[in-house]
């Protein structure tokens, strides 16, 4: 081969493969977030935040899409089996992220963790345990124990559906408590708990801070106990459920990032920088600030891979142990 034709396939080649190479950069076109719940719960709330500034590091849309129902099956599925180039990824929380994936495996069509990786932690919210002020006239922790034992299987908590978290959390409770209470289960997530209780169909909920604040300003919502690790500065009065005798009973309602398995390492890292970027502006600071989150990033990709196998373990344990009718 001459030098001139060697010149020339050279020129050629880097013609055809100049254009691809620029497509392939990523995000190439806007990121769907995928969201298990209905808009307005805290998983929401962390998908278009963080989406929003996401945006200015990396010069796409994010894109939130809320697909509710299934346990969260069906949004972790499609995430799962996009194509794994980052441009579909998923936000969940302990619900949908670890309890799931253990208490509702034979309903996948997937391996969750052969085909899903966890790309970061991202925040933490605190959670009321809280009463509905609709013909309900409990005010503490001592006053709903008091009135599940007169009235057996009477008083009707909500959840986000059979298995999620707050089910677990409030059955643990009632187990510890000694009472019978009533289990309605809503699938729409936060959104959905929230009107079971303002409406009066539900009594008594674990729901984060943040969907509940305008509720419990309108009185609607009566926050009786917060699940976190120390009292909330906006809500002082309001005990810790180990303040009020229930210590060791309570989940802390984390968020992460989920994407396929089979995602390159370096989309990932550019996902990850993007969230620890995001996570630095003070804009995205203050809105969680005042809706009293946590931002709790993950030390790295790696970092959150182990992170995630230790809830799933946990979590293991915990739905071993404390059964549950998945019948409901």
């Amino acid at each position: 081969m001459t030098r001139m034709t060697w010149l020339l396939l050279s020129t050629l080649a880097f013609a055809i493969g100049g254009p691809a190479l620029a497509q392939d950069k990523y995000p190439s076109k806007p990121v769907k977030i995928i969201v298990p719940y209905a808009p307005g719960g805290g998983t929401d709330i962390t998908a278009r935040l963080f989406g929003d500034h996401m945006k200015n590091s990396l010069g796409q849309q994010f894109v939130v899409e809320n697909k509710p129902g299934a346990f969260g099956i069906l949004a972790i599925e499609e995430m799962a089996r996009s194509k794994p180039d980052g441009h579909t990824l998923m936000i969940g929380n302990v619900t949908t992220n670890a309890i799931t994936p253990i208490l509702f495996k034979k309903k996948f069509n997937i391996d969750f963790e052969k085909d899903v990786m966890s790309v970061a932690r991202m925040d933490i919210f605190p959670s009321f345990i809280i009463a509905t002020t609709t013909n309900f006239n409990v005010k503490s922790i001592a006053e709903l124990v008091a009135e599940a034992k007169k009235n057996p299987g009477k008083i009707r908590y909500t959840s986000a559906g059979v298995g999620s978290f707050p089910h677990y959390d409030m059955e643990i409770f009632a187990r510890r408590a000694g009472v019978e209470m009533n289990h309605i289960p809503n699938k729409t997530g936060a959104a959905g708990m929230l009107n079971d209780l303002v409406v009066g169909d539900a009594q008594i909920a674990e729901i984060n801070s943040a969907t509940t604040a305008a509720m419990i300003k309108a009185g609607k919502l009566l926050p009786i106990a917060v699940v976190a690790e120390q009292r909330l500065k906006d809500y002082p009065n309001v005990p810790t459920l180990a303040e009020a005798g229930f210590p060791g009973v309570g989940t802390l309602h984390w968020q992460s990032m989920l994407a396929p398995a089979a995602t390159p390492k370096p989309v990932i890292d550019t996902v990850f920088k993007a969230i620890v970027e995001a996570s630095k502006q003070p804009a995205l600071k203050e809105a969680f600030d005042k809706q009293l989150v946590s931002i709790k990033i993950s030390d790295s990709p790696d970092e959150a891979k182990t992170w995630l196998k230790g809830e799933l373990d946990a979590w293991r344990k915990i739905t071993s142990e404390v059964k549950i009718d998945l019948a409901e």
